[in-house]
């Protein structure tokens, strides 16, 4: 550990940037560059032998996902806070940095402050973010929005067997109906979730919790 002072590696493949963040955070009080790479190879390498309090992470590296990255990081050393650093913000990238074990993320067009802020909430233990992903994280994403459709008990049913793979003629015989009958469920199902299919309609009962 590195006592008061936060030490800090940076992983960007692209040099403007990497020396950008170096100046940066060598003009800043109470943080010092432990390591500067352009791979996930470097950065692997490093924390092998040495340790960083917080690793600056982009994304999108030549050798690797930062995906991949943030998992074996958090892998090789539990105890470093890993803040995603994108231009990247979709919704759903946020959420895997976050489900492999980062502690923040950033988009690069962040503010100088607001950068120094998120290091040092994140060496506080605080899950951080950029003002621009808090935003984004703050809107409900497309399926919260979406009201879950009321089934009855047969359309919970079929819509179960329907998922696992069960054809139109296995649910008619299954369950004592005809399969007329079947793909009037079936197709009453597609319309309530408002889907274009039977994959989409999966989908989206997963995430609306109704399987």
């Amino acid at each position: 550990m590195s006592g008061n002072t936060i030490q800090i590696a940076i992983v960007d493949d692209h040099p403007l940037i990497l020396e950008g963040l170096q100046k940066l955070l060598d003009n800043t009080p109470g943080v010092e560059i432990a390591g500067c790479f352009s791979s996930a190879a470097e950065c692997l390498d490093f924390l092998r032998t040495s340790y960083a309090d917080i690793l600056l992470l982009d994304i999108g590296l030549p050798d690797a996902s930062g995906l991949d990255l943030c998992r074996d990081v958090k892998t090789l050393s539990p105890a470093t806070r890993v803040l995603a650093l994108s231009n990247h913000s979709e919704r759903s990238m946020i959420l895997q940095m976050l489900q492999q074990g980062a502690s923040g993320y950033l988009l690069k067009n962040v503010a100088a402050d607001e950068l120094v802020r998120c290091i040092h909430e994140a060496h506080e233990g605080l899950l951080t973010f950029s003002k621009a992903i808090r935003e984004i994280m703050a809107k409900p994403s497309a399926s919260a929005l979406r009201e879950t459709p009321q089934l009855t008990r047969r359309e919970k049913e079929i819509l179960l067997l329907i998922a696992d793979g069960k054809t139109t003629a296995d649910i008619a015989s299954f369950l004592h109906l005809s399969p007329l009958t079947i793909e009037t469920h079936r197709k009453n199902l597609l319309q309530k979730f408002g889907t274009p299919n039977v994959a989409a309609m999966i989908k989206l009962a997963v995430q609306l919790g109704l399987m």
